[in-house]
């Protein structure tokens, strides 16, 4: 079958699903009138080959493990390394949550995603009378750099990657790290 061809089928068979999108929608309509995504670019229903027709392969899609990354940062994909496994995981002080880390990275899971404790997440120390009562309870405790060394102690970053889920002190643990 010539391309011409194909985006013939095409257009036939988008101009029946839109059809059939136009009956759906008298009887249910969507949840919003348009969708966009967070940059605010309009999301389309549906996306045919008609509409890669003016894409530049090596400039708007790229090859792997090169510039735009839109199919990926490794060049092999995930055919060399396996799709990052992380448990969210943190509690008590940042020795105990290292050995956690470590048990995790035994059993297999291949990245570590960091839940920190209520007064971290808000840039509270563990010694402020507002984070009386919530240290270490739902994530770990990090008041200092001493604390980022003793949670990534013996864990090998080069090898692991790593998630933070952290809110206006990000920049700070970020230049822990």
């Amino acid at each position: 079958m010539s391309k011409k061809e194909v985006c013939k089928d095409v257009l036939e068979g988008k101009k029946a699903y839109d059809e059939k999108v136009e009956k759906t929608l008298s009887r249910q309509p969507e949840m919003k009138e348009s969708f966009k995504t967070i940059g605010g670019i309009p999301v389309e229903r549906l996306y045919t080959e008609i509409d890669l027709q003016d894409v530049d392969y090596c400039k708007d899609i790229g090859f792997p493990g090169s510039y735009p990354y839109t199919r990926g940062v490794q060049p092999t994909m995930y055919r060399g390394r396996f799709w990052t496994m992380r448990q969210y995981a943190g509690f008590a002080t940042a020795a105990e949550s290292n050995a956690r880390y470590r048990y995790l990275l035994q059993q297999g899971q291949t990245g570590l995603s960091v839940a920190f404790d209520l007064p971290t997440q808000i840039g509270y120390d563990s010694d402020h009378s507002m984070a009386r009562g919530e240290v270490g309870k739902v994530g770990v405790a990090i008041d200092s750099l001493a604390d980022m060394e003793v949670l990534f102690d013996k864990i090998p970053l080069g090898k692991v990657s790593t998630s933070m889920t952290i809110n206006a002190p990000a920049s700070v643990l970020l230049a822990m790290y």
